[in-house]
């Protein structure tokens, strides 16, 4: 397992760097060589009660699993992280290994009609955030995969077939939907 540690705004130690490591070695129990950057830090904002902060970010042949957790001590968010993979990485391993859950779901969302809300036209839309990240070849399945381990709305990935970008999404009745360029 590769383990990268890195502290903002506190000097991180040997005891909490093998603290941590200790941890998080239960992920590789599970992954084939897992990579896993972790960031610890302390937020110097006195109005926040939980400033410990613990984020780390696990890069598999498979699947990227990403958390964060805040608390009042660096060990319990630590140790929240740690729970926290664990869980990501056990849907992750269950889902794999049920194939009957996929096409009883599809089933289940092409039946139920969803409905979209346009938005409000007082709301004049801006960017906020511009974020970049690499687009990489893989299935739909795995891109629905991926999106629900990363725990976002949407997910963008590379068609292994065509090689196009496309994009899936959860719906509102709790299916998925798949966006494909013409």
């Amino acid at each position: 397992m590769q383990f990268q540690v890195k502290g903002r705004n506190l000097e991180v130690s040997d005891a909490i760097r093998s603290y941590a490591e200790s941890k998080l070695a239960k992920l590789e129990r599970q992954l084939t060589d897992p990579r896993v950057e972790l960031e610890l830090a302390v937020e110097k904002n006195p109005s926040i009660a939980q400033n410990h902060v613990a984020e780390a970010t696990v890069w598999t042949t498979g699947p990227v699993l990403r958390a964060r957790q805040a608390s009042g001590d660096m060990h319990a968010s630590i140790d929240q992280l740690a729970d926290k993979l664990e869980r990501q990485l056990h849907r992750y391993v269950d889902r794999r290994r049920s194939k009957r859950r996929r096409p009883a779901r599809a089933a289940a969302a092409a039946s139920a009609p969803g409905t979209m809300q346009g938005m409000s036209d007082e709301l004049e839309p801006r960017i906020v955030k511009t974020k970049q990240f690499a687009v990489n070849r893989m299935s739909s399945e795995e891109a629905v995969n991926q999106l629900e381990l990363v725990g976002h709305d949407f997910f963008v990935f590379r068609s292994d077939d065509s090689g196009e970008v496309k994009v899936v999404y959860r719906r509102r009745d709790g299916g998925y939907g798949l966006i494909e360029p013409q």
